[in-house]
């Protein structure tokens, strides 16, 4: 039973990886707002050290949801009850990355229910639960099964709010008691709406700058600094333009949708 996150605090095997695996959770796809950040990203890191990628889309994916029945944990220990679908191929490439990217849109204060789906049905690959107290010092909750040594990750995720406090709290608090506080770091985007505005392509290209850097700096150092990720957050427009981008949004949204059932 081995827990070996990579420590964020070390530059230890930083230039290791050879191969990322990006887990999208938009329904979205391709057209994802969120995966032209995380595209970013990714050119950064290849600009400094080409390596192989592959984009997984979930919403391609046959995921059954979790039984509950905790045999994984139990009965078949490690293995999932369920075999009639793509989960053992999730794990399979999770297992063979070097990098794991989850990449998705904040939905409702959290992750996409496709998402979160998928994230259940990994439970096979934590030890079981047996009673403990609650981890100190920001450790995950439970141990992986397999050796996870040298491997980095990664959440990208962009809001449609103007900023990143407090919206994210739910979010991350799941992910710190499933990774533990320093097994991942997360690359968070506000104003994600903007990247559906194709009028500001311009804007938000030059904006998706500074994710490309950050993917270069990922690569350099197999970590992003502090300073980076507060970066991240930093804003495309001020509340005041921001209010005006996202008032033209809905009020497209609104005409569309009068348009489309005949109202005037």
């Amino acid at each position: 039973m081995i827990n070996n996150l990579t420590e964020y605090n070390s530059n230890e095997r930083a230039a290791d990886f050879k191969k990322i695996l990006v887990i999208n959770g938009s329904y979205r796809k391709e057209e994802s707002g969120t995966l032209k950040v995380t595209r970013a990203f990714l050119n950064g890191i290849q600009s400094e050290r080409p390596c192989g990628v592959e984009i997984m889309h979930i919403a391609d994916l046959n995921i059954k949801p979790c039984l509950g029945c905790l045999s994984c944990w139990g009965r078949t220990e490690g293995e999932c009850v369920i075999k009639n679908d793509d989960i053992r191929l999730v794990r399979q490439k999770i297992l063979e990355a070097d990098v794991i990217i989850q990449s998705f849109p904040l939905y409702f204060f959290g992750m996409p229910g496709t998402t979160k789906n998928l994230m259940d049905r990994m439970l096979g690959m934590l030890t079981r639960y047996q009673g403990e107290k609650p981890p100190e010092g920001g450790l995950p909750y439970h141990e992986f099964r397999y050796d996870m040594s040298g491997k980095r990750f990664l959440v990208v995720s962009t809001c449609g709010y103007c900023q990143t406090e407090g919206v994210y709290d739910a979010l991350l608090a799941q992910l710190d008691c499933i990774l533990g506080k320093d097994g991942y770091q997360a690359l968070l985007c506000p104003q994600g709406k903007i990247f559906s505005q194709h009028e500001l392509d311009a804007r938000s290209d030059i904006y998706l700058q500074k994710y490309s850097a950050a993917g270069v700096e990922f690569a350099r150092n197999g970590r992003l600094s502090e300073e980076t990720l507060k970066n991240l957050q930093v804003p495309m427009f001020d509340e005041r333009r921001f209010k005006l981008v996202i008032n033209k949004f809905w009020q497209d949204e609104i005409a569309a949708g009068k348009a489309q059932s005949g109202e005037k």
